[in-house]
């Protein structure tokens, strides 16, 4: 690798160094790996014009010094050696263009194999030629992790547009380590500490796997989205209410038919409304809205339950500083042990013991019983890579294993709740076609001090059935002690059922849908991932902040010029300052390319069927014609033998007559 000193200009033939792009004529072009260089900014410069002409960056200067030359090559897993004869080879290829040589460049260094190779390869990465079945395949050849070599878990985009897993990134930065794995671009503090997922490639690599997957056990199964395209109405209908906010939001209409302390998922028989029950994955713009659902009642409190009787749900609003959030299990804080008297209803200041009494006896209950136990997040847990970017999300079902208190970092003793997701939908963070699956408990190291330990002894209420391969209640559900107003029959007011209407969309259509700017909300023309993890076209997002200025003077009062300020930039999506991100944006490339495949093959299954069409049409005439001939001929032929029949009886009547 180069010296630190020494780095390339970036896609957009910026220097890394200064910043700035520098002319022509102060660029200088690697021979082997035609990677440009600011010459200024360079620490061993060429001293002649020959010299630069036949100039090797530090890279490949340190890879033949390191390993000569071999006379030939045999394949594409030899040593660095190897790779930069090959290279040159391609480059002395007179009867390639300067895009073939690219093309077979990046696909040598991407461990594609030799040139003789390329074409089969071109071939099989053409997302027309296989149709839906090779949507896997292109996503897998564009977006994989460059640190295990497969398709992103989590994935996590860096502002330089390049895409790894969660894991991998965490590790990379754990290492110490700051700048970008590929292009070594620096990765922004705030990003190396609290990485963000980003949402439409899992949505993405996910549905490409449902494709594989519903292709080789037969027809497809119907697709629902996850970004909540069917809103509700708005829990605020008066005038009075808009003006104060949303004070009555709490007499909003429930849209769905469970009662308000319903354990487990919410059904598509009891959502008269969409016909689709609440999917994992679905989002509300607050928690108000997330209560006409049904989901998480309560719109202040983190716990919905009864002392006696049970937990329900549970939100994540990083509310007490010993949450952790590990995605698929997370400890979570009970409630209590702040003072809420008088107007202190936002004190984050613990002042004494919380005890397992009122909210925090409903989740024990749960654990000893094994209820499900619904869980949303909110996008105020900053702490945690799996909280939403914006609203609340429902991430499915969680049980309850554990329960213990222990001295929290305030000093005072807090509930402490182990919980595991158990659900049969995958969770909204990865990319898997399937839901859990019975998983060990994780090791939990402040057990050893901890008091008041609880664990289950019975069967759980709801577990994972191997024979039906689904988790399902066990131990019938708790009945309700609620009563269930489904309308007056006789006003028409009493709910039915409604079965979703499904169309036959293609998934390169609807992947596109996912890759849709948050702007302009078509799909994204040289997209943009900023650290927060959201998706803009780079000219709606230079047009939202044309005219700023990444720095605004200061005057006292027209007296003094004070220091200049930095400009905040926040997110369109969010409220996260992206004017770093702005002052370099660097578009995703590989992203890009994913989505000028798909629109390539949609235009080709257009062409495709508007060819079928024509032959369709081109057939119905042809048999319109014959039809037409065969019934000319049959009418001639009657008309014939009627004629014919009718000369026997005039022949037979003129002769009778005479």
């Amino acid at each position: 690798m180069a010296h630190d000193s020494d780095l390339p200009c970036d896609g957009d033939g910026r220097c890394m160094i200064c910043k700035i792009s520098p002319p022509l004529e102060e660029t200088l072009t690697c021979k082997t790996c035609v990677t440009p260089w600011h010459l200024n900014c360079l620490s061993a410069r060429p001293q002649t014009l020959t010299d630069a002409a036949q100039w090797e960056c530090p890279d490949c200067s340190i890879l033949v010094s390191s390993h000569p030359p071999p006379s030939t090559v045999t394949s594409g897993s030899e040593p660095s050696a190897a790779l930069i004869a090959a290279i040159r080879a391609i480059e002395s290829d007179v009867s390639l263009s300067e895009q073939d040589k690219a093309k077979r460049r990046q696909q040598l260094l991407s461990g594609g194999g030799s040139d003789d190779g390329d074409k089969a390869t071109n071939a099989n990465n053409e997302i027309g030629v296989g149709g839906d079945s090779d949507v896997l395949k292109l996503l897998s050849g564009s977006l994989n992790c460059s640190f295990c070599m497969q398709l992103p878990e989590r994935p996590v985009t860096t502002p330089c547009g390049h895409n790894f897993c969660l894991k991998c990134f965490e590790k990379w930065v754990g290492q110490g380590k700051r700048t970008c794995a590929i292009c070594r671009t620096s990765i922004p503090p705030k990003m190396a500490s609290q990485p963000r997922i980003n949402s439409s490639l899992v949505i993405a690599i996910r549905m490409a796997k449902l494709t594989k997957s519903n292709a080789a056990s037969g027809p497809p199964k119907p697709y629902y989205s996850v970004l909540n395209q069917n809103r509700p109405d708005k829990a605020y209908t008066t005038d009075r209410a808009k003006k104060s906010g949303k004070a009555n939001a709490c007499s909003g209409k429930i849209f769905v038919t469970v009662p308000p302390d319903h354990f487990g998922p919410i059904l598509a028989e009891n959502d008269p409304e969409r016909g689709t029950g609440v999917l994992v994955g679905e989002t509300w713009e607050d928690r108000m809205e997330c209560r006409q659902w049904g989901v998480h009642l309560p719109h202040v409190a983190g716990i919905c339950g009864q002392s006696h009787y049970g937990a329900q749900s549970v939100a994540l609003s990083g509310g007490y500083e010993d949450d952790e959030d590990h995605g698929e299990w997370f400890l979570y804080t009970g409630s209590g042990g702040r003072d809420l008297s008088g107007n202190k209803r936002t004190n984050k200041t613990q002042s004494f013991d919380q005890k397992f009494e009122k909210y925090n006896e409903a989740l024990r209950v749960s654990c000893r019983k094994g209820y499900p136990v619904r869980v949303v997040r909110s996008h105020k847990e900053k702490r945690s890579a799996y909280a939403p970017e914006k609203g609340v999300r429902y991430d499915g079902i969680y049980r309850i294993e554990k329960c213990w208190r222990k001295p929290g970092i305030q000093g005072y003793k807090v509930c402490r709740y182990l919980f595991v997701r158990c659900d049969n939908d995958p969770a909204p963070w990865t990319s898997d076609e399937n839901g859990d699956l019975p998983r060990a408990l994780p090791f939990i190291k402040e057990l050893k001090n901890a008091t008041d330990v609880t664990e289950r002894k019975n069967t759980p209420s709801w577990d994972y059935d191997v024979e039906k391969a689904c988790w399902l209640w066990k131990i019938a559900a708790p009945e309700s002690r609620k009563h269930i107003d489904n309308g007056d029959v006789e006003d028409g007011n009493s709910t039915r059922k409604v079965r979703r209407k499904t169309q036959t969309v293609s998934v390169s259509e609807r992947l596109l849908k996912e890759f849709c700017c948050f702007i302009c909300h078509k799909v994204m023309s040289l997209p943009l991932t900023t650290p927060c993890a959201h998706n803009f076209c780079k000219s709606c997002l230079q047009e939202t902040f044309s005219g700023q200025t990444f720095m605004k003077e200061r005057t006292c009062e027209g007296r003094r010029t004070l220091r200049a300020q930095k400009n905040i930039m926040k997110c369109p999506s969010c409220s996260n300052d992206i004017s770093e991100f702005l002052q370099n944006p660097q578009v995703n490339r590989e992203l890009m390319s994913v989505i000028e495949s798909l629109q390539r093959q949609m235009k080709e299954t257009e062409k495709s069927d508007d060819i079928i069409a024509l032959e369709g049409v081109k057939d119905t005439n042809e048999r319109t014609d014959d039809d037409k001939n065969v019934l000319v001929a049959k009418t001639s032929h009657k008309s014939n033998k009627v004629s014919v029949e009718t000369g026997d009886e005039v022949t037979k009547g003129s002769t009778s007559g005479g």
